[in-house]
């Protein structure tokens, strides 16, 4: 059975700069779901879906990053899954 190949570490920046704005894009969304919807009861329920999608990708991002560290730690740099806002993709 072939060895799958790793992320390269350009693979792991792209990763964790779409995963950063993926988390940001969640977290407006909740808000903007906060702010027009009751906090508890039936109509909460997409505000609380949000915040479990973005403790999700908050998981992803955290085990991406100690893979990055395992696989190229010569490389590996704490900006790469938690970028700055000025470094994300789709930011203008």
């Amino acid at each position: 059975m072939a060895k799958k190949q790793k992320l390269t570490v350009e693979e792991h920046t792209q990763l964790g700069q779409r995963l950063a704005c993926i988390r940001d894009e969640l977290t407006a969304l909740h808000v903007q779901l906060a702010i027009a919807y009751p906090r508890t009861g039936l109509e909460a329920a997409p505000a609380r879906n949000l915040v479990k999608a973005r403790k999700a990708v908050d998981e992803a991002r955290r085990d991406l990053e100690n893979a990055l560290y395992r696989e190229h730690p010569e490389h590996a740099a704490t900006t790469i899954y938690y970028p700055h806002p000025e470094d994300r993709v789709g930011t203008a």
